[in-house]
């Protein structure tokens, strides 16, 4: 048994691969650049390139693969990258469901979407698959990408295609390195540097869940259907507390509204981040998705796949102790060699 997997080097995508190679399935990992491909030489894997913006590679990638696991998306929240997500996530998603149906060996896909592809319940309470976003109400952006992608998928199936789609929420572990803006949230407060908070709420999983929640897609899921990839529904304010518990350093206790968020959004995005020639720290994106609590059920994944609720805390733990140690590093040493003592690191666990 041979898989593909796109995205193989990206957080989510890392895990799977890691999943599949535990399970003893040969694994094709697909890289876009050399970086990506550099990342994936740790691994047993087949590296190939393939490019889903331009649809190069794509074709040979697919070539005698039996499942492929579609992990790949491009996820940014800044405005100056909704084209390049439409070329890849939407267009990508075209141009790769196109190369496997040209190949006669593939026999299952599993796409990666997003709880940003569900839509949210009015009365607050956790939305479960049924809920549906209607992608005219959204601007462009990721979660528009998104949706327009995921409904490219259900056409596919209703075609014929035997594909089942994944819906992670929010995970959490190791090995995020660019890293996403969660793990970007759980290093700063883990390590002090996040003065203040909104009020929004999401729903968090393990990274290895959501890693294996694909593998029992495979297994075990429904052509045409979505399964929610999630574990807990807790408000940030609720997460940084727990950290604080794990970690000893103290929680931010100034909450921001949401209104002087967003007018610091604007002012960063627009203003200084071009100025200072770097990326927004505030997106104007990331606040507008922080006016809704994000609250799913995982129930379905949990009851028709079995997918594994492990502890959040465990997940946390593992996250920080990572990103503790990235922060032992010199970035500037190719040795990687450590920029201060181990353990002398305020919040150490």
């Amino acid at each position: 048994m041979r898989a593909l997997v796109t995205g193989a080097s990206g957080f989510i995508g890392s895990y799977v691969v890691e999943r599949l190679l535990a399970r003893g399935v040969s694994v094709r990992a697909m890289a876009r650049d050399a970086r990506a491909a550099q990342y994936l030489k740790n691994w047993p894997v087949e590296i190939v390139y393939g490019d889903l913006a331009t649809g190069l590679g794509l074709e040979d990638a697919c070539h005698g693969v039996q499942v492929v696991f579609h992990v790949a998306a491009l996820y940014s929240l800044e405005r100056r990258h909704q084209r390049a997500m439409y070329e890849t996530n939407v267009g990508g998603t075209q141009r790769l469901l196109a190369a496997i149906r040209r190949s006669p060996t593939v026999e299952r896909v599993v796409y990666t979407s997003s709880t940003a592809a569900v839509g949210l319940r009015p009365d607050g309470e956790p939305a479960d698959e049924s809920w549906e976003v209607d992608p005219r109400t959204l601007p462009d952006g990721y979660k528009r990408s998104k949706v327009l992608a995921e409904h490219v998928v259900r056409e596919a199936a209703r075609e014929g295609l035997d594909v089942v789609i994944v819906n992670p929420s929010t995970p959490i572990g190791a090995r995020d390195v660019k890293p996403t803006p969660t793990g970007a949230t759980i290093r700063d407060a883990a390590l002090g540097r996040m003065p203040a908070y909104v009020d929004t709420g999401l729903n968090w999983v393990a990274v290895q869940d959501v890693a294996e929640g694909h593998l029992l897609a495979w297994e075990k899921g429904q052509r045409g259907e979505r399964y929610i990839l999630g574990h807990e529904n807790l408000t940030l304010r609720q997460l940084l507390e727990r950290i604080e518990r794990l970690t000893g350093v103290k929680a931010p206790r100034l909450r921001i509204p949401l209104g002087v968020a967003m007018t610091v959004a604007y002012a960063d995005e627009l203003v200084w981040s071009r100025l200072w020639r770097r990326p927004p720290r505030a997106p104007i994106a990331g606040v507008e998705l922080a006016k809704r609590r994000m609250f799913y059920s995982p129930a379905r994944a949990v009851r028709e796949l079995g997918m594994p609720q492990t502890s959040l805390d465990q997940a946390l733990i593992e996250a920080v102790e990572w990103f503790q140690r990235l922060a032992q590093v010199d970035p500037s040493d190719p040795h990687g060699r450590q920029a201060s003592p181990p353990g002398k690191k305020r919040g150490t666990l």
